[in-house]
């Protein structure tokens, strides 16, 4: 399910890969939109098998991403909040799903 963020500032976009990739071409010296675009690619690729394999990736200084086992639900009975009548949710089947977790430097440097 994806959900509406909204940025820090109004009336500011979110950084897009596109942005993320223009503002790392001018912090660097030397390096072109090309090879820092691999970077990011490869670094996307690399975060994606380690999740594969071992169920936790790092990015240092920035977040702790692992995967979570969440198991199968069954069907249950409860009361719908807005109408007050009884109904029945559905049941949910195991899932896998990633969640990132800041590390303190990130914390510490919003706060």
């Amino acid at each position: 399910m994806a959900t509406k963020t909204t940025p820090a500032k109004k009336g500011e976009a979110a950084l897009t890969k596109a942005g993320l990739i223009a503002a790392l071409v001018e912090a660097s010296e030397g390096l072109t939109r090309k090879q820092v675009k691999d970077i990011v690619d490869h670094l996307v690729d690399i975060g994606h098998k380690q999740l594969k394999k071992s169920g936790t990736f790092t990015v240092p200084g920035f977040a702790k991403f692992t995967v979570i086992k969440k198991p199968a639900q069954k069907e249950r009975k409860g009361i719908n909040p807005f109408t007050g009548l009884e109904q029945v949710f559905k049941a949910k089947p195991a899932r896998k799903v990633v969640r990132a977790r800041p590390v303190k430097a990130i914390k510490d440097s919003v706060a």
